[in-house]
């Protein structure tokens, strides 16, 4: 009777250590807690005690740091999200120069590390007057927004943003590195600030942005591999992370979740723990039932906990020969049954196949197509429609071996059609109304288009889950990877150089003002010119372009274009002309001349703008130095000098001062046809140029600003 109320004894106190077990967090020997801040597995406090160089913490005063960044401050950890919460330095902030019209800040750049800026716990946020943006590393534009003056000094220490002195975007992708831009007046007597935030912290003003705080609470969504963490606990499967990044690349990361009824780590193999509410629930068939309650916060919380019988299994025997009669039947009629639906299926998924084409054709602006056509007959029968059967042929089912590039708007495949032609087809990415008009739009626009310098298009299909665009295949690429490449096949002569730039000016020409309607292009860049087998130029996507009648200009609530080609006064105007295409034209002709990019992280300061670099070395008369050396070499001082001149006046920050795109084409048409020293005039004369007068002058003197007009 003893030993036996000793082991009732022995299973009572066991089972109440294991109700009352604490979760782990950490690796056994290793710490959990840095002063308040919690550091579980897999980071760790001490380089054996966590997963890998890049997630050791180090606990100095009580407070963490991580030295894989630079030494950041950690304030939090969070498993579910699978994001670091760190203190970063805050990218701009500006009391003293307001007046200026720009700057520009670089973040931590994470590129070989296991971290990203996170997509969904970050915000974009501008403090002052006028507009903020941020650009990745090739320039182009990720988010931005613009305020309104307002003369309150209080706003920089709220947390609030409504678009006064202040306002806020979301970030469309995760990120590696990004740059900060702000452009304004200076006025509204409020500071200027720009700068990515932990949205949770900055909702709940945890800190306020000033000159004596150099530092902003940011969100890094931390990776892994499978090698990094094999098992989860309690033995749960890995799963598999796809994050989005800005490139249209994507980071594959590996994670582990707990299950409802568990808490602690689920990334040490004996780190979860069964609730206390739930260890209870221990029979033979019985569950822990609970209640979840979701928190303003957007957490949860589990109560009512109790414990329930499973429904007991269903059984019957028979030792009868009814038993096996019944048997019999129940198996010859699953076979009819089979058959029945197996011949039902095929009929069914045929009917929802051609239901499912109609209704793809319809979200993917079949209709708005239609709409189009009939309200300008010259569209009818101008768009081959093609069906989703033969593009899938002619790109092997879109195989991941076709791809020739991905854009901001979708993904370019090769492919060959049943005839033999050799085609380019763009998917677009996932439909949502606003590529949808920018696809339809493209159509429209290319099916009227009919030059020899513009990329021809072949039709569309609409009836795939997206829609896809078929053109002529161009060969050679872009300029942008001509021009910046390590390929060696390019002929980078100044001929084919003054080539190119007039045959992209003569097909803007045409766009401008031989169409019956204006067209403007709006993205102007090198990466938008391809280059077909006998490097001639093709204009392609025109997902942005836009159909304006005459004497009218585009106003847009979303500045739409490419950092380091954008026209700075439709960005602060959100008027596009088309001296706004000229301005972007403008840039690409000194790329040609200079073959330096547009955005650039080799230079500093106002030089990494292509355009201000360009500008500043005419207005202190050493233009030539930047041209590239073959340039130098093949022209003379004269051509050069005109060239340069004609990228100055397409450059210039006042819109009306600007040539247009037919005048631009002739003057590059009749540079080259000369081609010869001493054929260019000696003296262009005045050039307005905002509010001072350029004076080009070749000869013993090279170009000079004149005084400031008074």
């Amino acid at each position: 009777m003893k030993l036996s109320q000793a082991f009732h004894l022995l299973v009572f106190v066991s089972l109440t250590a294991t109700s009352i077990a604490i979760p782990n967090y950490a690796k056994i020997g290793c710490n959990d807690t840095c002063g308040n801040v919690r550091i579980p597995y897999p980071f760790g406090i001490g380089a054996n005690c966590s997963v890998n160089q890049w997630y050791t913490v180090d606990c100095n005063s009580s407070t963490p740091y991580l030295p894989s960044l630079n030494h950041l401050e950690v304030l939090g950890v969070n498993l579910e999200d699978q994001t670091l919460t760190v203190n970063m330095p805050n990218n701009i902030y500006d009391c003293q120069n307001l007046a200026r019209n720009s700057s520009q800040t670089m973040s931590i750049d994470l590129g070989n590390t296991p971290f990203l800026y996170s997509r969904s716990q970050n915000k974009f946020v501008f403090i002052g007057c006028g507009n903020g943006v941020m650009t990745d590393n090739y320039g182009s534009v990720v988010t931005g927004c613009s305020t309104a003056c307002l003369n309150d000094s209080s706003v920089r220490e709220r947390n609030k943003c409504y678009g006064f002195s202040c306002c806020q975007a979301t970030i469309p992708h995760h990120l590696k590195s990004y740059s900060m831009n702000v452009t304004g007046s200076g006025g509204g007597g409020v500071c200027r600030a720009a700068f990515l935030v932990d949205e949770d912290s900055y909702a709940k003003g945890n800190f306020i942005v000033a000159a004596n705080n150099a530092f902003v609470p940011v969100s890094l969504m931390w990776t892994l591999t499978y090698s990094d963490i094999s098992r989860c606990c309690g033995g749960y499967m890995l799963r598999n992370l796809e994050l989005n990044m800005y490139n249209g690349t994507s980071v594959e990361s590996k994670k582990c979740s707990l299950d409802s009824q568990d808490e602690g780590n689920p990334y040490l193999l004996y780190g979860c723990q069964t609730r206390e509410e739930c260890a209870r629930c221990r029979g033979y068939n019985t569950y822990c039932d609970y209640d979840t309650i979701y928190i303003d916060d957007g957490s949860i919380r589990l109560t009512n906990f109790t414990c329930g019988p499973y429904s007991s299994s269903l059984y019957f025997g028979s030792k009868s020969s009814t038993g096996v009669i019944l048997g019999v039947s129940i198996s010859v009629g699953v076979l009819l049954l089979s058959v029945t639906c197996y011949a039902l299926y095929k009929w069914i998924k045929k009917t929802t196949d051609q239901r499912q084409r109609k209704r793809f054709f319809k979200r993917n602006g079949g209709l708005l197509l239609k709409q189009q056509e009939e309200a300008d007959s010259s569209l009818v029968g101008k768009t081959i429609l093609f069906t989703s059967r033969e593009l899938e042929k002619a790109t092997d089912n879109f195989n991941e071996n076709r791809i020739l590039g991905r854009g901001g708007q979708g993904t370019v495949y090769k492919g060959m059609l049943v005839d033999g032609r050799i085609v380019a087809i763009k998917k677009s990415k996932v439909v949502d109304e606003s590529r949808l008009e920018q696809f339809i739009n493209e159509v429209v626009i290319l099916s009227q288009v009919n030059h020899r310098n513009v990329a021809k298009l072949l039709g569309c299909c609409l009836e795939t889950d997206v829609p896809l665009l078929v053109s002529e295949f161009i060969p050679n690429g872009t300029l942008y990877d001509r021009l910046h490449g390590q390929t060696s096949e390019f002929p980078n002569s100044l001929n084919m150089r003054l080539q190119i730039a007039t045959e992209v000016a003569g097909a803007l020409a045409y766009l401008h003002s031989a169409t019956s309607i204006p067209i403007y292009h709006r993205d102007i860049k090198t990466t938008n010119i391809l280059l077909d087998d006998k490097y001639r130029a093709k204009v392609s996507d025109f997902g942005t372009s836009r159909f304006v009648s005459i004497e009218q200009t585009h106003l847009t609530t979303l500045v739409k274009g490419t950092f380091g080609y954008l026209d700075p006064e439709y960005f602060q105007s959100s008027q596009f002309t088309e001296k706004s295409d000229v301005y972007s034209f403008g840039v690409v002709l000194v790329e040609l001349l200079t073959r330096e990019k547009p955005i650039s992280l080799t230079r500093f300061g106002e030089h990494r703008s292509l355009a201000t670099h360009f500008m500043l070395a005419m207005e202190e008369d050493r233009v030539l130095s930047i041209f590239d050396a073959v340039v130098i070499k093949e022209g003379t001082r004269d051509e050069l000098m005109s060239l340069a001149s004609l990228a100055m006046r397409c450059l210039n920050l006042n819109g009306k001062y600007r040539p247009t795109m037919k005048e631009v084409a002739i003057e590059l048409e009749t540079v080259r046809a000369t081609h010869i020293p001493s054929t260019v005039q000696t003296n262009i004369g005045p050039v307005m140029y905002g509010e001072e007068v350029l004076t080009l002058t070749y000869g013993e003197s090279s170009l000079s600003f004149s005084d400031r007009i008074s």
